[in-house]
């Protein structure tokens, strides 16, 4: 881990915390536009710029008990141990009986913390917001990528485990295989609130691909897809995280420099803080 200044109201000892952040800084997998690595430094910084105090929840940070632990340390171009050592960590995490909230990084991160928790649950479901199906068995010859994120989370927890949200690209093939075996609402999110029903005695991984957003409100990712959800919309979803067992979370793909405005990453640690505060 590196010395950080924490990200604002995540100023908890790890010993007296309940949710532990940390940072997965690697794009290596990535088929477009490389960042995502920048993306938790990002909002750290920015993270000073909102308040503790959500209007919306009527909750404060400063209520909570958060540490953020910095990033984790990889090498370069080595996704088996970039997720070695995520699940590594997360593994650590839950046994001390605490929540861990990754922010990515590209989306092949969400695999590592996905391995250590479905150890731990065998009954595991997985809620999964983003503008692509990310079920491809391999891409450009390799099983582990952004791509084949899900397909690989899909390997560990199986048939009606992973519920999708807002997809709205994919290969033909992805969207066949996925017939029958994976939960998809195409384009938006109108299915939730019944999905989280009958979620409700499950334990319940949450992993957030920021570009599930159209790119007129999050133009900053390395794929955008025209066609996503509203800035209100996710967040309407993310207040609602609070009717299931949530047992670990992430959010991911935001890449900061594809929008010099900042919008992208205000949109980010906003949704990050809304985030904490529902679980």
């Amino acid at each position: 881990m590196n010395s950080i200044r924490p990200i604002l109201g995540c100023n908890s000892n790890y010993d007296d915390a309940n949710v532990i952040v940390f940072g997965a800084p690697y794009d290596s997998t990535t088929s477009f536009r490389p960042g995502t690595r920048f993306a938790s430094s990002a909002i750290r910084s920015d993270s000073w710029g909102l308040e503790t105090y959500s209007p919306y929840l009527d909750k404060d940070l400063n209520q909570l008990k958060v540490h953020d632990a910095g990033d984790l340390e990889f090498p370069f171009a080595n996704s088996n141990k970039m997720l070695e050592i995520i699940s590594n960590f997360t593994s650590r995490i839950i046994k001390d009986e605490k929540l861990p909230l990754m922010i990515g990084g590209e989306h092949l991160v969400t695999y590592g913390p996905v391995k250590a928790i479905s150890d731990k649950y065998s009954n595991l479901k997985i809620l999964h917001f983003d503008a692509h199906s990310d079920l491809r068995d391999s891409f450009f010859g390799e099983k582990l990528s952004h791509a084949t994120v899900m397909k690989r989370c899909f390997d560990l927890v199986g048939d009606n485990s992973i519920y999708q949200f807002g997809i709205r690209s994919g290969s033909k093939e992805e969207f066949e295989w996925s017939k029958g075996r994976v939960y998809t609402e195409l384009f938006d999110t109108s299915s939730l609130d019944e999905v989280l029903k009958t979620l409700k005695d499950y334990p319940v991984y949450l992993t957030i691909d920021l570009d599930v957003l159209d790119p007129s409100v999050f133009p900053g990712t390395g794929t955008p897809e025209p066609g996503g959800i509203s800035f209100n919309n996710l967040l309407s979803c993310v207040h609602k995280m609070d009717k299931v067992n949530i047992v670990g979370c992430d959010i991911n793909e935001l890449s900061p420099h594809y929008d010099s405005s900042g919008v992208s990453t205000a949109v980010a640690s906003k949704i990050f803080r809304e985030l904490l505060l529902s679980l």
